[in-house]
């Protein structure tokens, strides 16, 4: 009997020792799984932004992101103009932050460092989302490297180019909108030498331009030439555009405006900051460019003179009609850094953040910012106060940059009544539709022009300002589109045009 209650104890106290280590076993296995996880869900998303107004938005703003959405951000803010610069010293330092913003322009020139693996591929993992799922294809496609989909685009209409004008100038000086070429160089001609502002001084010019020879006034002012959108096709052959007659008629166009003073004389290297300034301080009277740029101007302009006014021209007629160039319709990618990023858990948590923010509460908070406070609600439509516009420019509006696919998110709400500016701007972007130039090599693959666009374009830049500034004439600027040529331009011109053959 002892024996048995001997060998009953021993097996229970062995017992308890059993489940005690299953249960400390269980506990440290637990334990070593639950940082890893903590880890990844709490530990901040860094993204790279460009940054175009001059402070970031609100911690509020950031704060009510974070607590709505759930997930921690590390956000850095960079200045637009700098914002190229910034993102290939990153690069080049292999120093990305997990999520990087970049702008279609860049994106083109960033395809080899894509192949080589420096991104993560998210086209397998966007099913997984309840959002990211119904992305539109086509403009996954356009924005697509060898048919793989490594970024998460930005939305942007075809076009959004035309010019912004100060209305109260062109009424003091008894002007219309211009509607030609010829009447838009007599309103360039008139605000400079008039004295549109009636201050007795000679202290204005026409047109305020930047160092941008794309998103500045040159593309745009080219289109009404006739110019064609990057390339042109003959007999199955691509033509670069700067060896267009209509490109050589805009160069010749800025040099006139150069040589007349109608435009600032060191827009070859003026920041959009420094351009923007010249527009807001009543120094320059036109800007050529983004359209929807028209509501910050004015309520910025306003506050130092009350009576300034804004109006807008999308179609100036060249000797073509109407035309306008347009670009894809991203604006730019997220793309996500294989150095970074070190795992697919942690890529598919990222992803999942993008995901959350194209549902209502986090997709309105981006685009609108705080009910009640930058935008009130009427019948399930939004109002958005004149009152409120500079509060919403200060710590709303740059958050509209971590938007993706905005444009047909059925999620984000309807504005009941835009600010005028802004709606005149929205409708004649969309009026743009009607007489587009589209490049025909956007959906073309070109190994070198990926590999050595960069630095053939340079010698093209570096031209066509030197023969506006008159320091290269014709020939000379004819000698550089050779030299563009021999350096691998035609190299890039055949594998277009093989590629168009397939």
């Amino acid at each position: 009997m002892k024996g048995f209650q001997s060998e009953k104890r021993f097996f229970i106290i062995t017992s308890i020792f059993t489940i005690i280590l299953l249960i400390v076993s269980a506990c440290s296995n637990n334990s070593s799984k639950k940082p890893n996880a903590a880890s990844i869900e709490d530990s901040p998303i860094s993204i790279m932004l460009p940054l175009h107004f001059p402070t970031p938005p609100s911690d509020e703003m950031q704060s009510m992101l974070e607590e709505w959405s759930g997930f921690t951000l590390d956000i850095n803010w960079i200045p637009d103009g700098i914002y190229s610069d910034k993102m290939n010293t990153a690069l080049t330092t292999n120093s990305l932050k997990k999520v990087t913003f970049v702008r279609n322009t860049d994106f083109l020139l960033l395809k080899n460092t894509i192949r080589s693996g420096a991104f993560w591929e998210i086209g397998p993992y966007l099913e997984d989302y309840p959002n990211l799922k119904y992305l539109n294809k086509d403009i996954l496609k356009q924005a697509a490297v060898d048919d793989r989909i490594y970024g998460l685009y930005t939305e942007r209409p075809s076009s959004r180019q035309g010019a912004i004008i100060r209305q109260d100038w062109l009424e003091h000086l008894d002007l219309a909108v211009p509607r030609t070429l010829d009447e838009l160089y007599e309103v360039l001609h008139a605000f400079t030498y008039n004295d549109p502002d009636g201050n007795g001084k000679a202290d204005t010019i026409g047109l305020a331009d930047r160092n941008d020879l794309i998103y500045g006034a040159f593309k745009t002012v080219s289109s009404y030439f006739g110019t064609p959108n990057n390339w042109s096709i003959e007999e199955g052959t691509f033509i670069p555009e700067f060896e267009t007659q209509a490109y050589m008629e805009t160069m010749n166009f800025f040099k006139k405006l150069y040589n007349e003073q109608l435009i600032n004389r060191d827009f070859a290297v003026t920041s959009k900051e420094v351009q923007r300034n010249m527009i807001i301080n009543g120094k320059a009277g036109v800007y050529i460019g983004s359209m929807t740029d028209i509501q910050r101007l004015y309520e910025e302009a306003r506050m130092i003179d009350p009576n300034a006014s804004f109006t807008l021209s999308n179609r100036i007629k060249g000797p073509n009609g109407y035309r306008v160039w347009s670009i894809p319709n991203f604006n730019g990618l997220y793309l996500f850094s294989k150095k970074a990023i070190k795992t697919e858990e942690e890529l598919k948590h990222i992803l999942a953040f993008f995901d959350r923010t194209m549902e209502k509460d986090v997709a309105n908070l981006l685009k609108y910012g705080i009910e009640g406070k930058h935008y009130t609600l009427e019948n399930g439509q939004v109002r958005l106060p004149e009152e409120t516009t500079q509060l919403r420019v200060q710590e709303v509006n740059a958050f509209y940059m971590l938007m993706i696919a905005d444009m047909n998110n059925p999620s984000v709400m309807e504005v009941a009544e835009k600010e005028t500016l802004t709606a005149i701007a929205d409708q004649l972007s969309q009026d743009n539709e009607n007489f587009l130039v589209a490049d025909p090599a956007a959906h073309l693959e070109s190994k070198t022009y990926d590999e050595r666009n960069a630095e053939l374009s340079k010698i093209i830049t570096d031209a066509t300002y030197n023969y506006i500034l008159g320091n290269l004439t014709k020939e000379g600027f004819q000698h550089e589109t050779k030299r563009w040529r021999t350096n691998g331009g035609n190299t890039i011109i055949k594998e277009l045009s093989e590629a168009l053959k397939n």
